[in-house]
């Protein structure tokens, strides 16, 4: 990787300043513009901004174009509302906003990508870079595949990368099939009837009946999943009531779903809406829920999770590449890029140290030169000159 290596101070240069200045969601601008603006120096075919709202996509054209073959590589630009507490000199600068997820690392070791790519244009057909916002929650994934990211550019395959912490430097990690949950959000009303905290027997105490439909909720996945299928139903939180001598007239509680398989998805669904309504019912109370469906599971293609791996293997040797990881509960909205074109997304090693959404993590610059050479290595290896 010597040739990526001399350009590795740059790269470091980009991704320390996105830490500096994050910005959440949709409303990335000026790292949207950072971007466009690096992949017009880079002299791309074309550079198309306001896909998907915000997002960014650059056309690089090979040398030949024989093939007719286009492959999309995706990074996320958005991060997340936390206060950093890394210490780093380049720690952000916009107070409650981080880069807590390695979403300044995946940009710019895709801006790397470009740059190279643009530079040789050593494959045969078009390399498509798309930098998606609003990964976090947002559903940026979505609304570029909405807004016709993959009929436009005429997108063939699509491949990610994901930082990991706790995987070594220089060591990938994917499977085939379900590589991430589902994510789908819940919220719980209960309406009762509030009273004197003296008199409870005058009253319907929503906190006690959300307290049963906490415990009840939990019951799903250990009584009506199926043992071989994983799924996990969490309440995050619960509220009602200001004074202890109060009881209060409604309570609510939120919650996230994971599962992989979409027969358990609606399972979850119908379980979770049913729970509630009628424990609310034996008590003399109504429950209303909203559940709402966010991300589907990011499920890898098995062609091209095969060509994943063996690129990732041809840089850094079979025994650093996993092809067979376990499943992870967490999200990933690359699935809906992935559910509109077959591809793959891997993982990449960040080395020891905190946990990605925590307020001390930091994306490891070490880990650039490889996924910079992963990405290139996708398209020169996926396009070959014939």
């Amino acid at each position: 990787m010597a040739g990526i290596d001399a350009e590795y101070a740059d790269v470091v240069e980009w991704r320390r300043d996105l830490h500096a200045h994050p910005e959440l969601q949709f409303d990335v601008h000026r790292t949207a513009e950072l971007v466009a603006t690096k992949l017009r120096e880079f002299g791309c075919d074309e550079v198309v901004t306001g896909i998907g709202k915000t997002g960014v996509v650059g056309v690089i054209r090979g040398q030949r174009q024989t093939s007719g073959k286009v492959i999309g590589l995706r990074a996320d630009m958005d991060a997340l509302p936390i206060d950093e507490e890394t210490g780093a000199k380049w720690a952000s600068t916009n107070k409650g906003v981080m880069h807590a997820c390695g979403h300044d690392g995946h940009t710019a070791m895709l801006l790397g990508a470009a740059r190279a790519l643009a530079r040789t244009r050593a494959f045969d057909g078009t390399a498509i870079v798309i930098f998606q916002p609003a990964e976090e929650g947002g559903g940026g994934g979505r609304a570029m595949v909405d807004d016709g990211l993959m009929d436009r550019f005429k997108v063939n395959e699509v491949y990610a990368m994901h930082t990991e912490p706790g995987l070594p430097i220089g060591q990938f990690t994917t499977a085939s099939g379900p590589l991430a949950a589902s994510a789908d959000g819940f919220r719980i009303r209960i309406d009762g009837k509030g009273a004197h905290g003296a008199s409870p027997h005058v009253s319907v105490d929503p906190l006690v009946v959300g307290a049963n439909i906490l415990l009840a909720l939990q019951t799903i996945v250990s009584r009506n999943v199926h043992p071989r299928q994983c799924a996990v139903v969490t309440v995050g939180w619960i509220s009602g009531g200001k004074a202890g001598n109060v009881i209060p007239q409604s309570a609510e509680m939120g919650g996230t779903a994971r599962t992989f398989d979409p027969a358990t998805r609606d399972l979850i669904e119908k379980r979770v809406t049913e729970i509630a309504t009628h424990v609310a019912e034996a008590y003399g109370a109504r429950a209303t829920v909203t559940y709402k469906r966010m991300f589907p599971p990011t499920v890898n293609h098995p062609d091209e999770t095969a060509f994943a791996v063996n690129v990732a293997r041809s840089m850094v040797g079979a025994e650093n590449v996993n092809g067979a990881m376990e499943p992870l509960m967490g999200s990933e909205d690359f699935a809906f890029m992935l559910e509109a074109r077959p591809g793959n997304i891997m993982l990449i090693g960040n080395g020891d140290g905190p946990s990605v959404h925590d307020a001390r993590f930091d994306f490891n610059d070490e880990a650039i030169p490889f996924g910079v050479s992963y990405f290139k290595a996708i398209v020169e290896q996926g396009l070959p000159f014939a």
